[in-house]
């Protein structure tokens, strides 16, 4: 499933305009993404928490070249399910 189908699905279930289903999805993305840029992380009882990670700086290999090269360390983001969407699909 990918974002139009979701629109298209909540859109659907919720007799909503696909617009404003659209305009939703959207500021909940932008809303996740600024909490987590803040270093906050966003729960949703059941469903679950997005959070940041920190990834440490390692060696890997190029698979083009198959030279080891550094890669640096970053953040990541990371989405833990809750115990409801565990369920759900259990």
């Amino acid at each position: 499933m990918n974002k139009l189908d979701l629109v298209e699905k909540i859109a659907k279930t919720t007799k909503a305009p696909k617009a404003t289903v659209r305009q939703f999805l959207d500021s909940f993305i932008d809303v996740v993404g600024q909490a987590l840029k803040s270093g906050k992380p966003l729960v949703l009882t059941g469903f679950g928490t997005f959070s940041v990670i920190k990834r440490k700086a390692r060696t890997g290999i190029n698979p083009a070249t198959g030279k080891k090269m550094q890669i640096p360390a970053k953040k990541v983001p990371k989405f833990k399910p809750g115990k409801s969407l565990k369920d759900m699909v259990a």
